[in-house]
């Protein structure tokens, strides 16, 4: 377990300092905005379709360690996949990171993203890891809705 957490610190700390897909996009084809106040994370994602794929996707703004490495996975995680691949995906990310932790997580099909496990054992930090996910959703689903963690 504590090679987990080695790789949990080292992951998270690769994607804070340089995070992939970090940057605004021209003409998104959908975004969204998200915002966890309590941590005070904010950031703006932006896709760009092409058929029913993600064919680009970037987000750009401020947050602690876990929101900005998130979102970098994240991203890295759902392009080139469908509509339909990343919210499943969603779903997968979710459960890894609200599950007991008294059970091992399903990590079977996560990749990098099993590195969020982790989190579940600190239940404040689960909503810095799955704002960009529920903002990656309001994208998806075109709402003009702001998402926040509230």
């Amino acid at each position: 377990m504590s090679n987990l957490r080695e790789l949990y610190q080292q992951v998270i700390l690769d994607h804070n300092k340089s995070p992939r897909n970090f940057r605004v996009m021209v003409d998104p084809d959908r975004s969204s905005e998200g915002h966890n106040p309590l941590c005070g994370d904010h950031l703006n994602l932006y896709v760009k379709l092409k058929d029913d794929r993600i064919e680009d996707i970037a987000f750009h703004g401020a947050g602690c360690a876990i929101s900005k490495a998130s979102a970098s996975l994240m991203t890295d995680a759902v392009k080139g996949r469908t509509l339909q691949e990343a919210e499943s995906l969603f779903g997968k990310f979710h459960d890894l990171v609200t599950s007991d932790v008294s059970s091992p997580p399903d990590t079977d099909g996560m990749g990098k993203l099993a590195v969020f496990s982790g989190v579940r054992e600190f239940p404040v930090r689960v909503k810095c890891a799955t704002l960009s996910w529920h903002t990656l959703l309001a994208a998806l689903e075109n709402s003009s809705q702001p998402v926040t963690t509230e």
